[in-house]
């Protein structure tokens, strides 16, 4: 399953260090952030439970980029 998030963050690399922290989250199969659009794209790996997923993705991208936003 597919489902794409809006959210807000400062650079292109910022974006960039959140995609890479999204995709290392277990149950993310793929991620990819648009700096241009501020938007996250997650697909999710079959079977995981996409709230506790996405807790997670939003706690390793905070390690990364702390001011950052994905609003769920």
């Amino acid at each position: 399953m597919k489902k794409t998030y809006k959210i807000e963050v400062d650079c292109a690399n910022c974006a960039n260090k959140m995609e890479e922290a999204a995709k290392k989250t277990p149950g993310v199969q793929d991620a990819v952030v648009n700096f241009m659009t501020l938007k996250m794209s997650v697909e999710f790996e079959e079977g995981a439970n996409i709230k506790a997923v996405m807790k997670e993705v939003v706690k390793n991208c905070k390690i990364v980029e702390d001011d950052c936003e994905i609003y769920l």
